[in-house]
């Protein structure tokens, strides 16, 4: 009895709740005009918990579809009476007075918790009933096709590939291949939705830290895209900049995690490295200019042509790498990890690790990881140079050497063995 009277009282507050929304929203409304108040949502949440709890004592569980297709009738043909008064064709509330009258039933058949959470939902769906028209009058088509491409993308095309190596050298998976690629234009809609949001200096800076905490490379991509409709590159390869000393953060976090001995080598290096990418990304980034700062992007980014074009250069240079790692084998260290950091360092930097210290020494391994590292920065700068206009490219592209020189001093003259 203490339980069922517990779901009950879940089911009335659920009610409630959204009956104290409806209820503020109408507030203004005469007495006796509206169809359903913070009362009526209350004894309609209770009622779906009362009929579950009595289709359960009589055994016969069509008690509760039946009796919720004459709640909906009821409720509509009120509605139905108030809409001809007020000339209002909105359905919003039929719709709310249905959902309090099924989670009240869940709340009492079903998991109680699930059904409070369902009316904490409802209720603060039905309250940003201004927020969300805002959004859509702001919503322009390009983000709305980009948003349903990503569904489509993730959703429907990702789960169905096989996440499995499928050449005999053990490089191309498809799964792999086409989630870079999902990624890749993933940060580039939110680089335009942070742009959207924050203006064009912040929404670019944010979105390319905020990014590199997943793929410099791909980051790096998406900048270099966006400086043909940008008046100053500079800035934009300033971010780069940022984003190449997150990237290196974010592979040192990954080693302190892994193998925490292994930053005494590596150490140096990456942390010179960081600063001068971090230091010269936000003089570049911040450096005054007469010319206007990059517009918002008007062009989708999530175009199939361009999307194909990468996957294909990303699969063959998986395949190409685990064709050439099979032939040097776990011997040649510093080979395959220069291969596999121009894919991606990540996977260089833990084929490293792996390798293990009773293998390799220590040294050995640090030297591998910064080889992973300077492969993966030279590797973004080309990109720059295929993709990007002179001037963003060549900033970046100086900024990688002087970064990876300052690193490679470090790691001359603080040996830390």
């Amino acid at each position: 009895m203490d339980t069922l009277i517990t779901r009950l009282g879940i089911a009335l507050s659920i009610g409630l709740l959204v009956g104290l929304e409806r209820g503020w929203q109408e507030r203004d409304a005469p007495e006796g005009s509206r169809t359903a108040g913070i009362r009526t949502f209350g004894i309609s949440g209770l009622l779906g918990g009362v009929l579950v709890a009595v289709a359960h004592t009589l055994d016969y569980p069509m008690v509760f579809p039946i009796t919720f297709l004459g709640f909906a009738a009821t409720l509509a043909i009120f509605k139905l009476r108030e809409a001809r008064s007020d000339s209002d064709y909105s359905v919003t509330t039929v719709m709310a007075g249905l959902g309090v009258f099924a989670l009240g039933g869940l709340a009492v058949a079903g998991d109680a918790q699930a059904a409070a959470a369902g009316g904490a939902a409802l209720a603060a769906t039905l309250a940003s009933r201004n927020v969300l028209h805002r959004f859509l009058k702001r919503l322009t088509w390009v983000e709305l096709r980009s948003a349903l491409m990503l569904a489509v993308m993730t959703a429907v095309i990702l789960p169905i590939l096989p996440n499995e190596t499928i050449d005999p050298w053990g490089g191309l998976n498809p799964w792999k291949v086409w989630f870079f690629t999902v990624l890749t234009a993933s940060l580039s809609f939110l680089g335009y939705i942070a742009v959207r949001i924050f203006g064009a200096r912040k929404g670019f800076i944010l979105s390319a830290i905020a990014g590199s905490l997943v793929s410099s490379t791909a980051v790096t991509m998406v900048l270099a895209r966006s400086v043909k409709g940008s008046g100053d590159p500079l800035p934009l390869a300033g971010a780069a900049a940022l984003g190449a000393a997150v990237s290196i953060l974010r592979v040192m976090s990954l080693i302190l995690l892994i193998d925490p001995a292994a930053v005494i080598p590596t150490g140096p290096a990456a942390a010179t490295a960081a600063v001068v990418f971090a230091g010269s990304g936000f003089a570049l980034f911040y450096w005054p200019q007469d010319r206007p700062f990059a517009d918002v992007p008007t062009s989708n980014p999530f175009e199939i042509g361009p999307l194909l074009v990468f996957a294909a250069i990303f699969a063959a240079a998986t395949i190409t790498s685990a064709v050439l790692v099979s032939h040097f084998g776990s011997s040649g260290l510093l080979a395959t990890t220069a291969l596999t950091g121009a894919v991606d360092v990540d996977v260089a930097v833990l084929a490293a690790l792996q390798a293990g210290r009773d293998v390799l020494p220590l040294d050995v391994i640090g030297k591998a990881i910064l080889v992973a590292m300077a492969t993966n920065a030279l590797c973004r700068a080309g990109i720059t140079i295929l993709l990007g206009a002179p001037s963003f490219s060549a900033p970046f592209t100086a900024l990688t050497v002087a970064a990876g020189t300052a690193a490679f001093a470090a790691h001359i003259v603080l040996p830390m063995q």
